[in-house]
């Protein structure tokens, strides 16, 4: 891909690192390149951060296509920033163009263009640990011919922001109300799937929850409204009798995070028994009763791993570990920090380092 460059040429005053937050800031700069059916992706350029124009008939605004992705850059403890299975994202990306009739995009040259953009604006990646860069691609739909149709043309973008921790809690293990009124996503919809579309609906019943003193929301299924899927942002694990089971891919209705895949993987790799299955709200709560429930957490890009202290469930709490982080939980964010922040050799192909 051929960018061109014409990034800022003054600097923004950033914030302190301590006062950032989550999305809170922006850097100097933003990676975008345009798409059209009669030509394909072009335009490639890294420019000054600011906003644009845009048509009031654009077809993001009347039929939603827009996508979008979640990535860390990382600064090392030997002064590198890594990325962290960044083509896994770029190709998550790639399977949401496909299933919401957007132009698909060399993964390669994506990546790329991200490289560059960090490379330029590497002053933003904060200097702490437990601290990041975040980065968000995310790709609308700016045909204006209107009409239930995909659009011929797209904008795809890269925004950078410095982001502390995603949950005010940080590691405290936190308090997940389990749904009952609202559905997420049901079978042969785009749950799998990163789309804007995906989320609208989560928003007023994840403000409600927040009022009844929760962090987060967890969703059922939409057929049964009895087996769990996933949680707000993230997916979901239970370990339980000694075995982590999660909530599997199968249906098409949660999202299949790069995180989760992650420890799906170590905990293979540790003889931790995984079970991918259908679980129900039933089971985890007899399980706590029963004393065989020792751990819950949410697994995302932005927490890593958050554990969870209590499930709310209609009239039943279930108190999890007595609401302190388990031995699981601790191990499972250590490994996956520890490479981020170049703590420890990445001998799995996980990292890439900006160089």
């Amino acid at each position: 891909m051929n960018i061109k460059f014409s990034q800022s040429k003054t600097k923004k005053e950033k914030p302190s690192w301590d006062e950032c937050g989550f999305c809170n800031y922006y850097s100097d700069n933003m990676f975008v390149v345009d798409y059209d059916d009669k030509i394909g992706w072009h335009n490639a350029r890294i420019e000054e951060y600011a906003q644009f124009l845009i048509d009031p008939a654009a077809l993001v605004f009347h039929y939603g296509q827009e996508s979008f992705e979640g990535m860390k850059a990382f600064y090392g403890v030997d002064g590198k920033i890594r990325l962290f299975r960044p083509e896994k994202n770029m190709e998550r990306m790639n399977d949401t163009h496909d299933r919401l009739a957007m132009p698909t995009f060399a993964v390669d040259e994506m990546l790329d263009a991200i490289e560059e953009l960090i490379k330029i604006d590497q002053d933003w990646v904060p200097p702490k640990d437990g601290m990041a860069l975040y980065i968000r691609p995310f790709c609308i739909a700016t045909g204006t011919h209107l009409g239930v149709k995909r659009s011929d043309k797209y904008i795809y973008f890269v925004i950078l922001s410095p982001v502390g921790a995603y949950y005010p809690e940080g590691m405290k293990p936190t308090k997940i109300y389990i749904e009952d009124k609202y559905i997420r996503s049901a079978q042969g919809g785009i749950g799998h799937y990163k789309a804007g579309a995906n989320y609208a609906g989560t928003l007023k019943p994840g403000e409600e929850v927040i009022q009844k003193g929760y962090s987060q929301i967890c969703w059922l299924d939409a057929k049964e409204n009895k087996y769990i899927e996933e949680v707000g942002t993230s997916n979901i694990m239970f370990v339980i009798d000694g075995k982590i089971v999660t909530p599997p891919l199968t249906r098409g209705t949660i999202l299949p995070g790069i995180t989760r895949a992650t420890v799906i993987q170590l905990a293979n790799e540790w003889s931790i028994p995984v079970e991918e299955r259908d679980i129900t709200v039933d089971e985890v709560f007899k399980a706590a009763e029963e004393g065989r429930l020792t751990e819950a957490f949410a697994t995302g890009t932005a927490a890593v791993i958050s554990p969870v202290g209590l499930l709310k469930w209609k009239d039943k709490e279930a108190v999890v570990n007595n609401q302190v982080i388990g031995e699981i939980s601790q191990r499972l964010y250590d490994e996956i920090t520890d490479l981020q922040y170049g703590k420890k050799e990445d001998t799995r192909g996980w990292i890439k380092v900006i160089e």
